[in-house]
């Protein structure tokens, strides 16, 4: 029995070795890009109003001809096995760009915290690089990142001669905490209302049987 235990315990151990540096290994981007048009890290803090205002940017360009897919790298993790391009969108870009050619040959736009990089085919595009090179890095905050990337998108797709809007970023939700309990105020005052009537109704009732 402690045997068996010993045994199993080592087999948790060996799995969790191996399942730390699994999700750095290889470069995630490239996975993800392969079949969507989007690569969002996680763990970079990117709001989800920031996620949807992209997200609908890349569908409007694409729906009025323009089609290009986005990489927001916020950290030196985000870069999987691939981790010396750091810091280096343009090269990076044009890596990402070889990775993806096989499904993929399109534009490409890659925003880190110091700067962007754009590619097509996993080939250099001067002229996009030099609209992207013309906005300020984003630097390290998830929500700068995707409005760069964003920006970015709109102002490439406007050099090809597409006009694709910025929509505003979808409000938080406001906290309805008072109207809660302004409706729950007034919930309690019709029970009120209608307990005193239901009450005075069967004292009337009862004053006519005793009669």
């Amino acid at each position: 029995m402690a045997r068996a235990a010993l045994l199993a315990t080592a087999c948790v151990a060996a799995l969790l070795a191996v399942a730390g540096p699994a999700r750095a290994d290889g470069d995630p981007a490239s996975d993800y890009l392969l079949s969507r048009p989007l690569f969002v890290p996680t763990d970079d803090g990117v709001p989800d109003a920031n996620v949807q205002q992209l997200t609908s940017v890349l569908a409007d360009a694409k729906a009025r001809g323009y089609t290009i897919r986005v990489a927001l790298i916020g950290t030196r993790y985000d870069m999987g096995s691939v981790y010396e391009l750091w810091k280096q969108p343009k090269l990076y870009a044009r890596f990402l760009g070889q990775e993806l050619s096989i499904v993929y040959k399109g534009r490409l736009l890659v925003v880190m915290p110091n700067g962007l990089g754009t590619s097509r085919h996993g080939k250099a595009t001067p002229a996009d690089q030099a609209v992207v090179d013309r906005l300020p890095p984003p630097g390290a905050n998830g929500a700068r990142l995707a409005n760069t990337a964003a920006r970015a998108v709109q102002k490439l797709a406007a050099q090809a001669g597409v006009i694709v809007t910025l929509p505003s970023l979808s409000a938080p939700e406001k906290s309805t905490a008072n109207q809660d309990r302004i409706e729950i105020a007034g919930a309690a005052a019709a029970l009120l209302v209608l307990a005193a009537a239901v009450f005075g109704g069967r004292r009337l009732l009862a004053r006519r049987r005793a009669r």
